[in-house]
């Protein structure tokens, strides 16, 4: 069983100040607001509302965190979250690219998510979910370039692949890691950049996002908590 179906809702955040203060590592999860980033942390977590999608894109200007471990599995159990077994937190960052949302709230909404994602030390790395059919927009562009500075390891989702046929969603996927590719240091080192296809409705690419999450966190270097009693 995915380590991942243990999330739960933990904490918003509005200000860095507010921010956990538990030392775990942290997977932050950001993208377009018309990316599928809510669809995509709610099937990785085997749960339909665990990430919610504002019916206004772009409206959601807080952070969400959500925690791994301390808790069963279900989320509509109402047992708490015991806050010194947490392992890991997955994190919902506001999605971007809409116009809409007032000149003084975009303003604390990009410095709270630039601010956290340059001075987090607990972050381990960056999911960048883009559309498969629009991938490297030029917001998307650049998150990555801006992100790469913190030399953390970024895994480029690329969502609605279920849109594609196959040779349309290979081509998709080679251009990714061709243009992922030509980023390098100053030494000429590639950056830690990886890519694959995702398909929400099909169920296509979760085992391997999974895998990365699990792997970048070391949840999948520790025991599952039971599952007797737990729903499958």
């Amino acid at each position: 069983m995915s380590r991942l179906w243990q999330a739960r809702f933990f904490t918003t955040v509005n200000h860095l100040r507010d921010l956990p203060r538990l030392d775990v590592p942290e997977i932050a999860f950001a993208g377009r607001s018309n990316a599928g980033k809510s669809t995509a942390i709610n099937i990785l977590c085997n749960q339909k509302n665990l990430a919610h999608a504002s019916r206004t894109p772009g409206r959601t200007q807080h952070i969400n965190f959500f925690s791994i471990g301390g808790a069963h599995v279900a989320q509509h159990r109402k047992d708490p979250v015991k806050e010194d077994e947490i392992e890991a937190f997955l994190v919902d960052l506001p999605g971007y690219g809409y116009a809409e949302v007032s000149g003084n709230a975009k303003l604390h909404w990009q410095k709270l998510l630039g601010d956290y994602l340059m001075t987090r030390q607990q972050l381990a790395g960056l999911v960048l979910l883009m559309d498969a059919r629009r991938p490297f927009q030029p917001l998307d562009i650049q998150m990555l370039e801006w992100f790469a500075g913190a030399g953390k390891p970024i895994h480029c989702i690329l969502t609605k692949s279920d849109k594609l046929n196959r040779n349309e969603s290979s081509k998709a996927l080679h251009q990714t890691k061709t243009t992922l590719k030509s980023y390098v240091d100053e030494k000429g080192q590639p950056f830690p950049f990886t890519t694959q296809l995702f398909s929400a409705p099909k169920r296509v690419g979760l085992e391997e996002a999974t895998n990365w999450i699990q792997e970048l966190t070391g949840l999948s270097r520790t025991d599952p908590a039971s599952e007797e009693n737990q729903p499958e």
